[in-house]
């Protein structure tokens, strides 16, 4: 009885007192997408960002627009921080952090034409084979590169 008293309480509530509502009892985080591009030679794609933590170098990525899809948001990351385009996007996996509070949605990709950093955020951009990924590589990286190629890591192209 005091859930349907509550509920009709609520849908007739003003929509945006209900939206207000929304925003204030539910958990706020960021999205970003990501991804594990590699070119013929089966290298994969690092760029070495400058405000990054740690090393600086990671995969390819960055935030979302409101209302912007996935992958549309991975292409436009890619032309804005190296002026690369991709042949293939396939999602690989999502995860959620918890600091910051984040969901990353990573995509395996096939790179066409060459890399070269065209944004203040990039200070360089190069291809690695995975047996010869940077030292300096964190381990959350590495593992986000081993699993997003799954088996593919394991075997030349």
């Amino acid at each position: 009885m005091l859930k349907g008293f509550l509920g009709s309480i609520f849908r007739h509530t003003p929509k945006a007192l209900r939206r207000l509502f929304s925003r204030l009892t539910n958990p706020r985080f960021s999205v970003t997408a990501g991804a594990v591009v590699t070119d013929d030679e089966g290298r994969v794609l690092l760029l070495k960002h400058v405000f990054r933590s740690g090393s600086g170098w990671g995969i390819p990525g960055g935030f979302m627009h409101a209302g912007e899809q996935p992958e549309a948001a991975l292409r436009r990351e890619l032309r804005e921080e190296v002026g690369l385009e991709l042949e293939s996007a396939e999602l690989a996996f999502a995860r959620t952090l918890r600091r910051p509070q984040q969901i990353e949605i990573i995509f395996r990709g096939r790179a066409k034409g060459e890399a070269q950093p065209q944004s203040v955020e990039v200070e360089r951009a190069a291809w690695f084979p995975l047996e010869a990924l940077p030292e300096e590589l964190s381990q959350d990286q590495r593992r986000l590169i081993r699993r997003a190629l799954g088996n593919r890591a394991n075997r030349p192209n």
